[in-house]
């Protein structure tokens, strides 16, 4: 009789399992296509806040649930409205930005000018220390000229306010939610879904705003599932229980392009990875040392494993960008094995012990393996330490590390806007994880972000950009391409060559 019972409870719970879950087609019992996704990413979220978080896997979550006054057109790299219905510069020092009435947050709260000054105001707040607070450092003051009006005034003209306006990190948060809750855990903007939950390590989920502004997505639920293994990604993405990953791995690229029901997608991207020193801690602090180890990299070794997902080039600021000069790849440290060993044996560094910190994602460990390898056959004593994404964040931000492996999306796919975060000595503790600080180049960026001229803007970055190469802070691995796999009824996905992507217009068929 016990087993009877056993036996029927387990067959009523399969039904009913069955009944909720349709087959692995994605289709429910009546037939159609759940109108749900399941992205997978390697790591978790470091927050869900904007103004308190600077990476890429907590922005393509807080991309979906806040909205910035400007957005980029994914085809084209244009500026538009978003938030913003219009603006006008009175002079170069003024932007008046007309905002769109009527919108309201997901606790109900109203957006208007109170809100986006408030956003702004707690972006530039060193006390908030907001990681990318360098986006609005050229604003002087926010005014509320009324309700559904907000004025920037800036110390000098400021040549990219648009695009640094149309930067994830610089999305309107709920200034009611801010205040009275944590929004880095719990997220409130205006976009078209809806935080619903975070199991920290596992996943998060976000529900459709039905009340959106906008046209209303057609997914019901969005949800972000950590699989640590990329190889247990596409292995899910495979048996469709995720549908949609992205930063593919170029030694699985073949597995992917073969497996049934799923489109890749390949474009050029605006992303760069790099080699970091951090230059405050000897060795790394002498240009010698720098210079012998970019000599020794060859940087060709990593890029030819990528199967066309990368190209090789030394300059800093990438082909996609504004402000890349075709002149500049050649103005680095081409790979020298006898020159990288004679500078290391004429400036006392045979043998010095390095360790290279890389967080534990496919690329970052990849970039360490074949560089401990390099640098090993110079002489020098390395070692790898890896971290988890979070930590690894904080870690690299505080200067705690002494070579290190990052990229950066360049958002904005402007130079001024790569080479002010990451490079500039106005950003060290925040996104100058180098911390690197050479007055004379400060300058020159300084003057390429004060400009309106582009074609002027473009030749001050040229010099800033052969300046920061050749005293070599960082040693440029790759400039990326961008990538997405996903499942074949996944229609309407864009993703843009700075490898944001949005969810609003995507759907199940």
């Amino acid at each position: 009789m016990r087993k009877s019972i056993i036996l029927s409870v387990f067959l009523l719970i399969s039904l009913c399992l069955l009944a909720a879950c349709g087959d692995s087609s994605g289709k429910k019992s009546d037939g159609k296509v759940s109108q749900e996704v399941t992205y997978a990413s390697t790591s978790d979220a470091a927050g869900l806040s904007p103004i308190d978080t600077n990476d890429s896997v907590s922005s393509n979550v807080t991309a979906q649930v806040y909205e910035t006054l400007f957005i980029q057109d994914p085809k084209t790299m244009e500026v538009k409205p978003l938030l913003a219905e219009s603006y006008e510069t009175p002079d170069e020092n003024t932007w008046e930005i007309k905002l769109r009435e009527g919108i309201k947050f997901h606790d109900g709260s109203p957006f208007n000018a109170e809100a986006v000054k408030y956003t702004f105001d707690q972006m530039k707040d060193p006390k908030r220390a907001a990681p990318r607070a360098s986006l609005l450092a050229p604003i002087d003051s926010i005014e509320v000229k009324d309700e559904y009006t907000v004025v920037l005034k800036t110390r000098k003209p400021y040549g990219p306010m648009l695009a640094a306006l149309s930067h994830t990190n610089a999305a309107i948060v709920s200034p009611k939610a801010d205040k009275e809750g944590d929004i880095n855990k719990k997220p409130v903007g205006t976009g078209p879904f809806i935080f619903d939950e975070w199991v920290e390590g596992d996943h998060i989920t976000l529900k459709k705003n039905k009340e959106y502004w906008g046209d209303p997505a057609k997914l019901e639920e969005v949800t972000f599932k950590v699989v640590p293994e990329m190889s247990t990604a596409i292995s899910m993405l495979e048996t469709n229980k995720v549908q949609f990953i992205d930063n593919l791995p170029s030694d699985q690229l073949s597995r992917i392009e073969s497996l049934k029901n799923v489109k890749v997608y390949k474009g050029e991207g605006t992303r760069v990875s790099y080699l970091g020193f951090n230059v405050e801690k000897e060795p790394f602090n002498d240009p010698k040392f720098r210079q012998a180890v970019a000599y020794g990299i060859n940087q060709g070794a990593y890029v030819n494993q990528l199967h066309g997902l990368g190209i090789l080039n030394e300059s800093i600021i990438g082909p996609k960008v504004f402000g890349y000069d075709e002149k500049a790849k050649n103005e680095g440290y081409p790979y020298d094995k006898d020159k990288a060993k004679k500078l290391l044996e004429e400036n006392g560094y045979k043998g010095q012990k390095i360790t290279l910190l890389a967080a534990n994602r496919d690329n970052y460990m990849k970039m360490a393996e074949i560089v401990q390898a390099q640098l090993s056959d110079l002489g020098l004593n390395v070692e790898i330490e890896s971290m988890e994404w979070g930590t690894f964040l904080e870690t690299t931000r505080k200067g705690n590390y002494e070579m290190t492996f990052l990229g950066w999306a360049n958002s904005t796919a402007d130079g001024s806007e790569l080479l002010y975060p990451n490079l500039h000595s106005d950003n060290i503790g925040a996104s100058n994880y180098s911390r690197y600080n050479n007055p004379e180049f400060d300058k020159l960026v300084d003057e390429s972000r004060e400009s309106v001229d582009q074609d002027e803007r473009a030749k001050i970055l040229q010099i800033a950009n052969v300046m920061v190469m050749k005293d070599a802070p960082w040693i440029v691995m790759e400039h990326g391409t961008v990538t997405a796999a996903y499942n074949e009824s996944v229609k309407g996905l864009m993703v843009s060559p700075n490898g944001q992507w949005y969810l609003n217009n995507v759907s199940r068929e």
